[in-house]
């Protein structure tokens, strides 16, 4: 690992902030498309039942 002297707390905190950011995105995504997929699941039922 390079040395990054004073610059360490800045570099290591914008990783972890990275890292956050892209988690909450990737859980966002995947709790959206679980949200909109039982949508669609419930609106192609409805439409079966009415024909």
């Amino acid at each position: 690992m390079p040395d990054l002297g004073k610059y360490a707390d800045t570099v290591i905190s914008a990783y972890i902030a990275s890292i956050l950011l892209l988690t909450l995105l990737v859980l966002f995504s995947l709790w959206r498309g679980r949200r909109v997929r039982a949508e669609m699941a419930d609106i192609e039922e409805r439409m079966s039942r009415n024909g």
